[in-house]
């Protein structure tokens, strides 16, 4: 990929990136926190409200990487202004959706422009600016998504109980109104003219390199612990501890918070301590904390619960996410650096999957058993993410690249950084 530099190196390009990735994390995000009313407003069910997570992550898995390589000849600065104009005219959809299908069809459409922008926007950062910039480049461009869900997700958790679910797509649809006109008026023409894209081709040969479809794997399964219980957080917390409305919200900040300190601490601990070690308490202590809901749910009552529900969302949050940047310095240790981008990417695209699996397991789970299930679902999922992960790290050949469990290895920072909101560079 040839970088392309803008000098004088300016952060607003940048931070107008990001203000994309934060309308795309709320609208992505919030829906969880919005169940309930979207439920009785539609006259559909918890569980069938529950699909619209299914489809948008469905959608926005498999078309992410098909779309990016399809539109690779496309100028970046005209592709992004173009699927964030298109994002914000769905969100409006969205919001004047008239019934249930039609609100399916305008996530589809969502995903669809989401999976356009995040990868560009990724790419675009790193090009932009000198080698030496390029992780903290991309920082701050997935640090919306970060943002989005530490407190983009619970105040659309308030506007959506205050005045409905409605708003909050109208909400989303004003930011990417924001974001679109900072990008055509803060990005240079012909910026990212001469940025390359990895073709279906090169994805499929990353894919089947030894090694990596299992590691993806454990993503995967990672990804449908999670959203298993995050679809429906909203009945599991007022089942366990009779909260509801706003409440729900400080919940979400909470889960938010101890995400994006998760974040931080999976990086510093893969610097210093290895992604294998980071890995395996991430993963115990994730399964560990969404299983505990569900023991509060059978053994303690609202009361009781409070405290010990309290502790397994904050160290839930906090160990799902610490996992995110030890697993993709891994994946980097599989492939190398130069293949980076793109098994990034497919990571990214095979957690979308693990999402949409997941919020169909949780629908299906609340049909054949209890919301207060959830989590012996969701923590059985991830043990088997942690269990798939000792078995591929015992199997796995010494690979060409540089160990990443070497503290201080590639991946830190770069050409091939960390990206703190888990969507990879293209």
């Amino acid at each position: 990929m040839t970088a392309i530099a803008m000098p004088p190196f300016r952060k607003a390009p940048l931070y107008w990136l990001a203000l994309g990735a934060f309308a795309i994390g709320t609208e992505g995000f919030m829906i969880a926190a919005i169940l309930p009313k979207i439920s009785k407003d539609l006259s559909v069910d918890v569980g069938t409200a529950g699909q619209l997570v299914t489809i948008f992550a469905l959608a926005y898995g498999l078309s992410s990487p098909i779309l990016t390589a399809l539109t690779g000849s496309v100028g970046r600065r005209k592709l992004l202004i173009f699927s964030m104009v298109a994002f914000c005219l769905a969100n409006l959809i969205a919001a004047a959706a008239p019934g249930y299908w039609s609100l399916v069809g305008a996530r589809i459409l969502l995903a669809f422009f989401a999976g356009l922008y995040v990868p560009g926007a990724n790419a675009l950062a790193g090009a932009i600016v000198p080698p030496e910039r390029r992780g903290r480049a991309i920082a701050i461009v997935n640090g919306g998504i970060t943002v989005a869900i530490t407190l983009g997700v619970p105040l659309g958790a308030v506007i959506g109980q205050a005045w409905g679910w409605r708003m909050t797509f109208v909400g989303v649809a004003i930011l990417a109104a924001i974001a679109t006109l900072g990008l055509a008026t803060g990005l240079p023409k012909g910026v990212g003219a001469g940025l390359s894209t990895a073709s279906l081709r090169d994805r499929i040969a990353v894919a089947r390199r030894p090694g990596v479809l299992p590691a993806l794997l454990v993503t995967t399964l990672w990804a449908i612990g999670a959203y298993t219980v995050y679809t429906y957080i909203s009945p599991l917390m007022t089942r366990l501890i009779a909260v509801e409305g706003p409440r729900i919200g400080a919940i979400l900040f909470l889960w938010g918070a101890a995400a994006a300190g998760g974040l931080v601490l999976g990086g510093i601990g893969t610097d210093r301590i290895g992604s294998r070690r980071v890995i395996v308490i991430g993963l115990f202590l994730a399964a560990a904390a969404l299983t505990s809901l569900s023991v509060s749910s059978y053994f303690l009552t609202p009361q009781t619960a409070l405290v010990p529900v309290i502790a397994a969302v904050v160290v839930w949050g906090a160990s799902h996410w610490g996992f995110w940047p030890a697993q993709q310095a891994g994946l980097i240790g599989i492939t190398g650096l130069k293949a980076a981008s793109v098994v990034l990417s497919l990571n990214a695209s095979f957690m979308y999957l693990g999402f949409s699996i997941g919020a169909a397991l949780g629908s299906l789970t609340l049909a054949k058993a209890s919301v207060g299930d959830l989590g012996w679902v969701g923590g059985a999922s991830i043990f088997a993410s942690l269990g798939l992960f000792l078995i591929v790290r015992g199997r796995r050949p010494a690979a060409a690249a540089p160990d990443m469990d070497m503290p201080g290895g590639p991946g830190a920072a770069g050409e091939c950084p960390m990206e703190p909101s888990g969507l990879a560079a293209e």
